[in-house]
């Protein structure tokens, strides 16, 4: 059966189409053409592809690495919520085993799938970092880089591990890199005081991009161009970013989209406390502390975000300058192609799936399609 929806505009890889229907069968995009003329009715302001949080720790009161029944079952409808058609569970620094049994819990779901937006793998942030530029991590349980523990760590996650976030001037972090590289996983790095020098090394042996760029790592000093320096300007770096107005300040955020802007990666970072009341919460096994949506520790460091990815998205526009379909692209496109998944999610196109939002003129997400399917906002 032949699903049709028709939009004022639709967003493609290459700009937006106006008065254009989209026809769905068996979860996928089968073709995109003009609507008839003498068809008035329109399902949709603006029809675009799901986003995709390639990096996430919680939200609606789950944390990822919480042994709870159902954890990942409510943080996938509360992405659902956002625009997201996938996303990447991401842990924490933590005890070796508690990281494993996190891994093996992503996998089940990963390969059982479920309602919401759908668990495309993990991304592990941490334990292989230095304690510099730590963040919410704590450095206690920060590890040397081993092989062997790595494929372990593959192991556990039935091969969807998708993202291993290492410190670049680690001992033996280059070995660590060609080692993940060639056993399918990408490789991001921060949480890190590496230079300018050791971040265009680990490029050089096949490392990704950088973590949620400007946040945990050297920044961008004239004479010290630092990870940040780095980022910016090498054409092979994808850039997570932050685009909170809160972690990034706008000039920065526009500053990465000048530098990067085919490069860039929307991301929540977002953790338990997304989409909950202020008051007290747990990161990485430590208490913080929510006001007015910012997360922070003890210490008054920040403490991942409380970011919605269609916020971040709104955001880029707002207050970064960005286009509407370049910020569409840099939460679609753009993770899809940081994770090579590009091949059938990202974008709306005969033969992907159909991961597909509806958004309000000003950017709201007004209904979702996963797989064909509408989920219930």
């Amino acid at each position: 059966m032949t699903q049709l929806i028709r939009a004022r505009r639709l967003l493609s890889e290459h700009g937006w189409l106006d008065d254009h229907q989209l026809s769905i069968e068996s979860g996928r995009i089968v073709a995109i053409e003009p609507i008839p003329s003498g068809v008035t009715a329109r399902d949709a302001e603006l029809l675009c592809p799901a986003y995709i949080d390639t990096h996430v720790h919680g939200g609606a009161g789950v944390d990822v690495m919480d042994d709870a029944p159902n954890a990942l079952d409510r943080l996938a409808m509360h992405k659902a919520r956002e625009g997201v058609g996938g996303f990447l569970p991401t842990t924490v620094t933590a005890p070796l085993n508690a990281i494993l049994s996190a891994l093996e819990r992503i996998a089940r779901r990963c390969q059982a799938g479920g309602t919401g937006a759908q668990v495309l793998g993990s991304y592990l942030e941490g334990p292989y970092f230095t304690p510099q530029n730590k963040g919410a991590h704590p450095p206690e349980l920060f590890r040397e880089l081993d092989l062997g523990e790595l494929d372990s760590l593959i192991a556990a996650s039935r091969s969807t591990l998708r993202v291993v976030a290492l410190a670049p001037e680690k001992p033996g972090a280059l070995q660590a890199i060609r080692h993940l590289k060639q056993r399918g996983v990408n490789v991001m790095l921060g949480h890190s005081a590496a230079t300018y020098a050791q971040t265009r090394a680990a490029f050089d042996a096949g490392a990704d991009g950088l973590v949620h760029c400007y946040n945990g790592m050297t920044g961008l000093h004239h004479r010290e161009p630092g990870m940040v320096g780095a980022g910016l300007t090498d054409p092979r770096a994808w850039l997570e970013l932050i685009a909170d107005g809160h972690h990034v300040h706008p000039v920065a955020m526009q500053l990465c989209s000048h530098c990067a802007q085919k490069r860039l990666v929307l991301i929540t970072d977002a953790m338990q406390a997304a989409g909950m009341p202020d008051g007290r919460y747990s990161l990485c096994g430590e208490d913080v502390e929510m006001h007015n949506g910012i997360v922070r520790t003890a210490s008054g460091g920040l403490a991942g975000s409380t970011l919605s990815l269609d916020a971040a998205v709104r955001n880029m526009v707002e207050l970064a300058d960005v286009r509407v379909e370049d910020a569409i692209h840099m939460a679609s496109l753009h993770p899809a192609r940081l994770l090579g998944i590009d091949d059938h999610l990202g974008s709306l196109m005969p033969g992907k799936r159909a991961n597909i939002i509806a958004l309000s003129a000003g950017l709201h997400v007004q209904q979702i399609w996963i797989q064909g399917l509408v989920l219930p906002l």
